[in-house]
């Protein structure tokens, strides 16, 4: 302080305020006590001191790292059951064949029967002990009724409320409990410890402030991590990013709780004491306003929290996309000028930047055109639309990126809408019995939806337009999400679905079937219920169900397809045009990307060939037929939707379309259309088509509560039951399940019964 005094002008007064600037930073940031200090500034020293409200900070993190490890066990806990019971069973398939198998002397006809019977039933001793087809850790009957309570508890979905207009839906019970926990957490750790305020603001900043502050800035780097599509949290615990993403919506809402709580009272203090809000601006320097840095950067927390509302978002979804990254970029930046690296706060902001860029590095790997060992690198995939029964939309991909069953990735089509990015569910299975005609590296990955706004509608009339031979480039970001446990390993399997529901169902059931064929599955039985408006939907998955019909093992597969609607549409619908202006800059871009691709394999072509006319000849034209071998069928008549009028019949004669190539006729057990007379009478008027097999259909729909308890009597002692359907469908399911747990705790022989619920609009 001397050496700074003597380079300043000869003034005493100058000097003096410098040396008393200099002190009070000095006790703002080290609170140092001594002889002089005053007796408020003693007191506040030993209550809740400024320079250790850190812990706060890590308060949280503790919080949060108990939550994931919690949840990470859990997974372990169930994967490593999982496992086990499917080794086992292989192991035991094998042995049966090997061990209590006759020998090949035994199986001749002129072989004694005694001699081979009694490998299965000795004459002398025991029976041979049956193989165990159970872990030890995953039969704790305690550790299983603990389980079974939770979900008891947490499967039971929140009831919607409404308010006038309002339509206010809750997350799940287990994401309330979350939620729930942290928000008492924060509460209490910010509430509880005292003061609340200093005597004077000239000792500090208030503690109540600098509590709810640290916690507030401690949230950020799971806050980010649990919005990314690729995250550290899916990888430890097997959750969805789709999931975490309702916790990362209520981590925000929390954020922005704690910041409130952070930002008050300081104006309260400055109110209540003038003069010793004049001393403590001398602690900051900048030019600005004191409070300015935190009014930058509250004022962009609040603008995500807002806008991500649920109605907010969905009104301005496009809006909401394209702003929210940026925003939270400006929030990262304001957080690191408003907290200038006090307590440490600057190592929960590089954290979160490490997240972030981490994060969207990993997700190169993801994307279908960032890999540079692929044909698809930087000009994506090649596919094709096509138009199903029932106003549906196939688009088919051929790629060599592989999938899970039940996963789903992000669409784009620059030919159709070049900013536009959506979720859809993967309905085909990844598999080698199941080659691409582009190749045996290849595998097409179907997707079918139905259109109702937007990039849906966009697609749909794009399709009626340019017919079934125009190809679009395809830009895949995934796979992702997907069913955490193996569904192999449990004794039986439920399956609902409602509507387009099916197609997060279809390739679960198609890689269940093939691994009960091959012994890979200790699944028995599996039951399918399906409703759906029309039987013009079952053409969606024709071939699907015709495969588990034939391939499935005898008396294992078991269908069920409720009928809600029995009014056919037999005359096209007038498609409506809702781009006319963006054909040309659509067309212009699809033809850019298409242009690469074609120049690509023109070289790739002239390279393989070396300067041979006839063999880069021969290669063209297996180029020319790989093309135009994605799926070449003719545009069907689309059926209208509910509410359109039908076109009216042109006086023009319109050429017949060709005949479409043969199919196998597949008889699913239909009844004829229902009479008019038929239609005024009561469900159980109807008498239900059952086959032989197992498979039925009626009119109605299905009594879930009532189904499921009927199938629980059968339910061995794992049971999955496996959901994708409207909201009312999953409430009834959910709430079903939830009441079946009493059977864990009072039947012995049954270990489990669990639920997975996917998301209906995925």
């Amino acid at each position: 302080m001397v050496a700074f005094a003597e380079v300043l002008p000869n003034d005493g007064n100058f000097i003096m305020a410098a040396q008393h600037v200099a002190l009070d930073l000095v006790k703002r940031i080290k609170i140092p006590i001594n002889s002089t200090s005053p007796q408020g500034l003693r007191d506040a020293s030993q209550q809740d001191p400024w320079a250790q409200s850190g812990k706060y900070g890590l308060g949280w993190v503790y919080l949060s790292i108990i939550l994931l490890l919690f949840a990470t066990a859990l997974r372990c806990y169930h994967l490593w059951g999982d496992k086990i019971r499917t080794a086992q069973y292989k192991e035991d398939v094998i042995n049966s064949a090997t061990v209590f198998s006759p020998e090949p002397e035994y199986e001749l006809t002129s072989a004694r029967t005694f001699r081979s019977t009694q490998r299965f039933f000795p004459s002398n001793g025991k029976l041979p002990e049956k193989p165990k087809e159970e872990s030890a850790i995953s039969t704790i009957a305690p550790l299983n009724n603990i389980v079974s309570l939770f979900r008891w508890i947490f499967y039971r979905p929140v009831p919607a409320l409404r308010i006038g207009r309002l339509y206010i839906v809750f997350p799940s019970l287990g994401a309330t409990a979350v939620v729930a926990i942290s928000l008492i957490f924060c509460i209490l750790y910010t509430f509880v410890p005292q003061p609340f305020y200093y005597n004077s603001i000239s000792y500090g900043s208030p503690p109540l402030a600098i509590r709810a502050g640290m916690i507030s800035v401690a949230m950020m780097p799971w806050i980010i991590g649990l919005s990314m599509k690729v995250n550290f949290i899916t990888f430890l615990t097997g959750i969805g990013h789709e999931r975490l993403n309702v916790l990362h919506r209520w981590g925000g809402y929390l954020c922005l709780l704690m910041a409130l709580i952070h930002t008050i009272p300081f104006y309260i203090q400055a109110h209540r004491d003038r003069g010793g809000f004049e001393t403590y601006k001398l602690y900051f320097t900048q030019q600005y306003y004191i409070f300015t840095t935190g009014i930058a950067a509250l004022v962009p927390l609040a603008f995500l929290c807002i806008h991500s509302l649920p109605f907010l978002r969905t009104w301005m979804y496009e809006v909401f996309v394209a702003l929210h990254v940026p925003v939270s970029m400006v929030f990262v930046g304001m957080l690191f000028w408003h907290c200038n690296n006090y307590l440490r706060s600057w190592n929960y902001l590089y954290a979160t930047i490490a997240i972030w860029f981490l994060s969207y590095l990993c997700r190169l790997f993801y994307l279908n055109w960032t890999n540079p060992f692929r044909m698809s690198w930087l000009i994506g995939e090649e596919s094709a639309v096509t138009l199903l029964p029932e106003n549906a939309i196939k688009v088919t991909i051929p790629t060599q990126k592989k999938w899970k069953p039940g996963q789903y990735v992000y669409l784009r089509m620059p030919g159709i809408s070049f900013f536009e990015n959506h979720p859809f569910t993967i309905a085909s299975l990844c598999s080698d019995d199941f080659p691409s005609e582009y190749g045996e590296e290849y595998r097409d990955m179907i997707l079918v939806f139905r259109p109702f706004g937007g990039f849906t509608r966009k697609v749909y009339n794009t399709a009626v337009e340019k017919g079934p031979y125009k190809t679009y480039r395809a830009f895949i970001d995934g796979p992702y999400g997907g069913m955490q446990r193996e569904m192999a390993s449990f004794d039986q399997v439920v399956f609902f679905a409602g509507g387009s529901g099916i197609t997060a169902i279809a390739s679960q059931l198609l890689d269940l079937i093939k691994r009960m064929r091959d012994g890979k599955a200790v699944t028995k039985t599996v039951r399918v219920i399906w409703a759906l408006k029309r039987p013009e939907t079952m053409e969606w998955f024709k071939e699907e169900l015709r495969i588990c019909r034939e391939y499935a093992p005898a008396d294992s597969i078991h269908c069920s397809f409720f009928i809600t609607a029995s009014k056919r549409y037999d005359k096209e619908p007038k498609p409506s045009r809702s781009r006319p202006h963006s054909d040309l800059l659509h067309d212009k871009v699809n033809d850019v990307f298409q242009g690469v691709a074609s120049k690509r394999n023109s070289a790739l072509i002239m390279a393989d060939a070396n300067g041979d006319p006839d063999r880069e000849r021969e290669l063209r034209d297996e180029n020319e037929d790989s093309i135009t071998a994605l799926p070449p069928v003719f545009l069907a008549p689309p059926r209208f939707a509910v509410g359109e009028k039908p076109r009216k019949a042109s006086k023009r004669k319109s050429q017949p379309a060709p005949p479409p190539a043969e199919s196998k006729v597949f008889d699913f057990g239909f009844p004829q259309t229902p009479t008019k007379f038929q239609k005024n009478l009561m469900r159980f008027a109807f008498l239900p088509t059952t086959r032989s097999d197992g498979w039925r259909t009626e009119y109605g729909r299905p009594d879930i509560p009532y189904a499921l308890k009927e199938l629980s009597k059968d339910f061995g002692r794992r049971t999955c039951i496996f959901v994708c359907g409207p909201p009312s469908m999953r409430t009834d399911v959910a709430n079903t399940v939830a009441k079946l747990q009493h059977d864990v705790w009072s039947d012995p022989g049954k270990d489990e019964i669990f639920l997975h619920a996917e998301n209906y609009a995925i």
